[in-house]
C-alpha cells in the first residue's frame, strides 16, 4: 500500500513536471485550448462542452464578440436575418438566418435578438454574451495569448503540447490547439504619401464631418462602400479606387462581395452625379499635400529621385501632362477600406503557420480538413479558415462556419476520443427519401455549397445504407481514417453546386433561360441545385479533388465529365497532380489498382470501370420551384 502510495506521488510529480514551460513557470493543462471567444471560437467552445472535453477559450477582451463591439463601423450587418420563410422546420429555417450559431437551446436564435433584415452589430454583440452565458461557456476574458510554441514530447496526442503565453507571463499547455481569432490587423498599403491617409478603423462615423467635402476612398469591398453610402449625401463627391473591378454579390453568389445595401454609389456614378469609380494598383500611388492642407493625387514614378520637401510646385503632377487625369481634383480626406487579414505575429516558427499564396495570403494555409499544413492538432475555424473556400462557399461567415467548425469537432472526436462521425443506418428502400429530405431541408449542404457533402456508404449487398452528413469533401480519400466508418462496398456523394457558367464578369445573371424548368434538363441548372457522384469504392486520386481544389478542371477532366464519363482519373492526371503539389507522389500501381496497367488508354478504363465516379445530377429533385 505504502509502495503504491509512493508510485501514485512520483507519478503526479512526473505529470506536474511536465506541465512547466520552456521557462520553468508552471503550465496549466487542458486537452483543447482555443485562442478567440468569436462566434467560431464559442461554436466549438459548445461541441466541446455538450461532448465532456476538457478545454479553454482564451479571449484578450471583457465580453466575447469583441470584434462586433467596433465592426462594422457603421453598425449595419449585412448577414440576413429573415425571420419567416412560411416554413416551422428549423433546419430549413437556418438556411435563411445568417447570424445564429448552433445548439440545443432555442432560446439563442437570433431572430429573438432583433426585427430588423439587417441587424445592429449590437444586437450580435448581446447575441453572444447570451450565448457564452447561457450554455456556460469556459471562456476566460482579459487573456490575450501573445505567444505560440511547441513543445516536443512523444506521449502527447499528436506528438507535440501546444505551449501558450499569456500577456501576464501565465503558460498553459495544450493537446490540440483551435484557432478561431478571425481576420483583424488591417490591410495596409504604403506608399509615398500614405501618412495622410486616414484608415477605416479610426476614421470618424459623423456624416458632418465630411460636409462639403471631397473623399477619396481606397478599396471596393463592403467597408468601403459602407463608408461611401455614410457619407454620400453630403460630400461635393466621392471616388473610389481599387486594384480591381466591382463584383457584386448578386452577379458572383459570393456573399463577400458588394452587397446591395451598401451599393448607393454605383446608381449616383453611372448615373452621372459626380461620384466615380477607378481602378488601378494602390502601391502605384503617391499623395502629396500643398499648403492649404489638400491632398493631390499623382503616380509613384513622378516622386522618384525628387526632393518632396521642397513643395507640391516641384513636384510633377499626372495632370500637368495629362489634360483628363481622373483625379486631378485635389481631395480633403483619403480613407483607407482594404480589409483586414490573420494575425501571424504570436506564433513561433516551429509551428509551421505560413501564409496563403495568391488572393488567400491574409488566411494561414490549412488543409480542406481545417488542419495546419504545417503543424498536426493546430486547426484554424471560423473566418481565418476562409481559404478552403475563397470566394466559393460561405465558409469566412457565421451561417457557413458554424458548420465547418461542427465537422471539425466530429474528426478531433474521431481522431482522439474514438467516437465516430455520427450515422444512421436505414433500409435500402429508403435511399431516395432520405435524399430527397436532406436537399430539400438541409442547411449545412446549402450554405456550404461545393465544400461539404453527405455520404452514403452502402452496406454489404445493398440491403441498408449508412447516412453521414455534412462531410469536407476535400478529404473524402480519407473519409475511413478520419470518420471511423467503413466504405467497402460503393458510396454516394451528395452535394449541392452551382452550374458551371452561373456567373461571370462579363455574364447576365438574368438572362431569359436562367432557370430550368424540366427534370431531364436539371443537369444543365445554372443555379444551386443537388449532384449525386457515385464511387464503387473510395478515391484516391482523380478529377474529383480537382473540382473542389481548382476552379478550373483540366481539359481532360472536362472532355470526360462532357461525354457523361463522370470525373475520371489518368496516369496524365496524377501527374498532373503532382507537379502542382497537390497531391503525393504515389505509384502508378497505387493509383490504379492492383494490378498494373496494360497501356495508358486500358489504365483509364480499367479505373472507369472499377472506381468509377459517374456524374448523375438528381433530375427529378430539381424542378422550377427548387431552383435556388
Amino acid at each position: 500500500m505504502a509502495l503504491a502510495g509512493c508510485g501514485m506521488l512520483l507519478g503526479l510529480a512526473l505529470h506536474f513536471g511536465s506541465l512547466r514551460g520552456a521557462s520553468g513557470a508552471p503550465s496549466l493543462y487542458h486537452d483543447y485550448c482555443i485562442i478567440g471567444a468569436g462566434p467560431s471560437g464559442l461554436q466549438a467552445a459548445y461541441f466541446l462542452q455538450r461532448a465532456g472535453r476538457d478545454y479553454i477559450v482564451f479571449e484578450r477582451s471583457h465580453a466575447p464578440g469583441s470584434f462586433f463591439a467596433l465592426y462594422p463601423r457603421h453598425r449595419k450587418l449585412i448577414s440576413i436575418n429573415k425571420r419567416y420563410t412560411g416554413k416551422s422546420n428549423s433546419e430549413f429555417n437556418l438556411r435563411h438566418d445568417w447570424n445564429s450559431l448552433l445548439s440545443h437551446d432555442r432560446r439563442l436564435l437570433f431572430r429573438r435578438y432583433s426585427r430588423d433584415f439587417f441587424p445592429d452589430a449590437d444586437a450580435m454583440v448581446r447575441y453572444l454574451e447570451d450565448f457564452a452565458s447561457l450554455l456556460k461557456l469556459r471562456v476566460q476574458y482579459n487573456t490575450a495569448v501573445v505567444h505560440v510554441t511547441l513543445e516536443r514530447d512523444s506521449q502527447a496526442w499528436n506528438g507535440h503540447y501546444f505551449l501558450l503565453t499569456d500577456q501576464d507571463r501565465q503558460n498553459y499547455k495544450c493537446s490540440s490547439l483551435l484557432v478561431a481569432t478571425g481576420t483583424w490587423v488591417p490591410n495596409v498599403v504604403n506608399f509615398p504619401g500614405s501618412e495622410y491617409v486616414e484608415g477605416y478603423e479610426t476614421v470618424s462615423i459623423n456624416p458632418e464631418d465630411f460636409a462639403g467635402q471631397t473623399v477619396l476612398i481606397l478599396g471596393r469591398g463592403n467597408s468601403a462602400f459602407e463608408t461611401a453610402e455614410n457619407i454620400l449625401g453630403v460630400t461635393n463627391f466621392i471616388h473610389m479606387v481599387s486594384r480591381s473591378r466591382v463584383r457584386l454579390s448578386w452577379a458572383t453568389h459570393y456573399v463577400g462581395d458588394l452587397r446591395a445595401i451598401n451599393n448607393g454609389l454605383l446608381d449616383t456614378y453611372q448615373l452621372k452625379s459626380l461620384d466615380g469609380l477607378l481602378e488601378g494598383d494602390l502601391e502605384d500611388l503617391a499623395i502629396v499635400k500643398d499648403k492649404k492642407g489638400k491632398l493631390h493625387i499623382t503616380l509613384r514614378f513622378y516622386l522618384e529621385n525628387r526632393n518632396t520637401s521642397a513643395g507640391i510646385d516641384s513636384i510633377t503632377l499626372p495632370q500637368d501632362e495629362l489634360d483628363n487625369f481622373a483625379t486631378r481634383a485635389p481631395y480633403d480626406r483619403v480613407i483607407r477600406c482594404l480589409g483586414w487579414k490573420f494575425d501571424f505575429s504570436i506564433y513561433n516558427r516551429s509551428l509551421g503557420l505560413m501564409t496563403g499564396k495568391g488572393n488567400k495570403k491574409k488566411y494561414p494555409q490549412i488543409k480542406p480538413s481545417y488542419e495546419s499544413k504545417g503543424t498536426r492538432g493546430l486547426f484554424v475555424i471560423g473566418t481565418a479558415s476562409h481559404s478552403v473556400d475563397f470566394r466559393k462557399s460561405a465558409g469566412g461567415f457565421i451561417h457557413g462556419f458554424r458548420y465547418t467548425t461542427r465537422a471539425v469537432h466530429r474528426l478531433l472526436e474521431n481522431r482522439h476520443h474514438g467516437v465516430p462521425w455520427p450515422s444512421t443506418v436505414y433500409p435500402i428502400t429508403q435511399l431516395t427519401n432520405s435524399i430527397i429530405k436532406r436537399v430539400n431541408e438541409a442547411s449545412g449542404l446549402y450554405q456550404m455549397f461545393g465544400i461539404l457533402a453527405d455520404i452514403i456508404l452502402l452496406r454489404e449487398n445493398a440491403t441498408t445504407f449508412e447516412y453521414l452528413e455534412e462531410y469536407p469533401v476535400g478529404v473524402l480519400a480519407e473519409l475511413e481514417g478520419q470518420t471511423g466508418r467503413k466504405a467497402p462496398n460503393g458510396l454516394f456523394v451528395v452535394i449541392m453546386e452551382y452550374g458551371r457558367n452561373f456567373s461571370g464578369a462579363d455574364k447576365d445573371v438574368f438572362y431569359y433561360n436562367r432557370a430550368v424548368g424540366e427534370a431531364q434538363h436539371a443537369w444543365q441548372s445554372n443555379f444551386l441545385h443537388p449532384v449525386i457522384y457515385y464511387y464503387k469504392r473510395l478515391p484516391t486520386e482523380s478529377c474529383f479533388l480537382f473540382a473542389f481544389t481548382r476552379q478550373k478542371l483540366p481539359p481532360f477532366c472536362r472532355q470526360g465529365y462532357m461525354r457523361m464519363q463522370g470525373l475520371v482519373g489518368s496516369e496524365r492526371l496524377r501527374h498532373h497532380a503532382v507537379e502542382a503539389g497537390l497531391l503525393e507522389d504515389y505509384t502508378l500501381t497505387d493509383f490504379l489498382g492492383d494490378g498494373p496497367p496494360d497501356s495508358h488508354e486500358g489504365s483509364q478504363d480499367h479505373l472507369l470501370r472499377d472506381n468509377v465516379i459517374p456524374v448523375h445530377p438528381l433530375q427529378h429533385l430539381v424542378t422550377a420551384k427548387d431552383e435556388l
